[in-house]
């Protein structure tokens, strides 16, 4: 790409796109184009061609999807299946039918098999069974890895596609019906700390601005305040009735799991790092095994329960964690083999810790 380059972001609003924008004119390309859903509808391919044909960008990053954690997949699964196939099929058709460049379509870690050997490997895709929890958007996002695989193969196009592992940072998702883990660990951790200080004005104030608190969550907010002797808001009486609700922040899951971990602005770096490749050496990712597949990730875990820890520290809440062990822990391990990049000479810039930090800060500027 050159300064000058017609790029098109689809899905520029959300986490990844919203970093990839930034990105890229912080690395001075000014010819940047993006539509918003009111504008566009990427599920209808009609509307998705004449955007194309008007347009006319050189360069594609496919960013935009119906994305969640483990109860909005368990919950909309039909959802997460029918928008993905949709959105990324209409995007990469009209791609090639205009001319396109380079594509470039954004996975995710989870299109690997549930038992996977670690570090995940890109030759380890469709090698055994998907997580159950995430099946219908892991097929959806193998069915976009397929579909550029085959476009290329066909029709000569330079289409790539990248899997990011667990991505947090600013613009992340915090309502708590639909967030991952770290954003949802965030949140919560931050309203039981103001549960602790009997702020119930500031519960009722992020409630309004980021989302509906759920019930179990809120039943266990009233549990932290009256722990630390705080009178409860009428609003939160009703919750005051209910049983074996601990004291603390209640997590799913045991704490075990393990987790990778990359800071979004890290993420647009390496796709802007990926789509620049010089021709020989994007060629020869294109003609890697599996052909046009590369992971992205920092190449470290942490378990689900030193994260938790962690991000107690730093929102600042002092009272107990616990972990619902009934509830669901999905995949025990997810770390990606992440040699394919590093081996091209991109690394991760951004910490854990300093990451958390900023998304901290992020969510209380909402």
């Amino acid at each position: 790409m050159n300064k000058n380059s017609l790029i098109y972001i689809a899905g520029h609003t959300g986490l990844v796109g919203s970093a990839l924008v930034r990105k890229l004119k912080e690395k001075g390309f000014s010819n940047l184009i993006t539509c918003g859903h009111a504008e566009l509808d990427l599920t209808r391919q009609a509307d998705v061609e004449a955007f194309f044909q008007e347009a006319k960008p050189e360069y594609v990053f496919l960013a935009a999807a119906k994305v969640g954690g483990i109860l909005a997949n368990n919950t909309f699964p039909a959802d997460f299946i029918y928008s993905n196939l949709v959105i990324q099929t209409n995007v990469i058709h009209a791609a090639w039918k205009t001319g396109v460049k380079r594509l470039l379509f954004l996975g995710s870690s989870c299109i690997y098999p549930g038992e996977c050997p670690q570090p995940m490997k890109e030759e380890y895709l469709l090698t055994g069974p998907l997580e159950p929890t995430n099946e219908p958007y892991a097929v959806a996002k193998i069915a976009g890895i397929k579909t550029c695989q085959s476009y290329n193969r066909q029709y000569g196009t330079n289409f790539m596609s990248v899997m990011p592992t667990n991505l947090y940072g600013p613009n992340d998702n915090f309502n708590l019906e639909t967030s991952h883990v770290l954003p949802a660990m965030v949140r919560k951790f931050h309203l039981g700390k103001l549960a602790a200080k009997g702020d119930w004005d500031g519960i009722i104030k992020d409630e309004k601005k980021i989302g509906v608190i759920p019930e179990d969550i809120t039943a266990n907010l009233v549990s932290v305040a009256q722990y630390h002797g705080h009178r409860i808001h009428d609003s939160f009486k009703s919750f005051t009735s209910v049983s074996d609700i601990s004291p603390g922040i209640t997590l799913w899951g045991t704490g075990a799991p393990c987790r990778e971990f990359l800071h979004v602005n890290d993420l647009a770096d390496a796709c802007v790092f990926i789509i620049n490749l010089n021709d020989k050496k994007f060629a020869s990712l294109l003609a890697s095994s599996p052909p046009a597949l590369i992971n992205i990730g920092s190449g470290r875990e942490i378990s689900i329960k030193e994260l938790a820890l962690l991000i107690k520290d730093i929102v600042g809440f002092e009272g107990d964690v616990v972990f619902d062990k009934s509830r669901p822990d999905g995949t025990l391990k997810k770390l990606l083999d992440v040699s394919k990049l590093t081996n091209l000479g991109w690394k991760p810039k951004i910490s854990l810790e300093e990451g958390i930090r900023s998304t901290y800060d992020s969510y209380l500027n909402y």
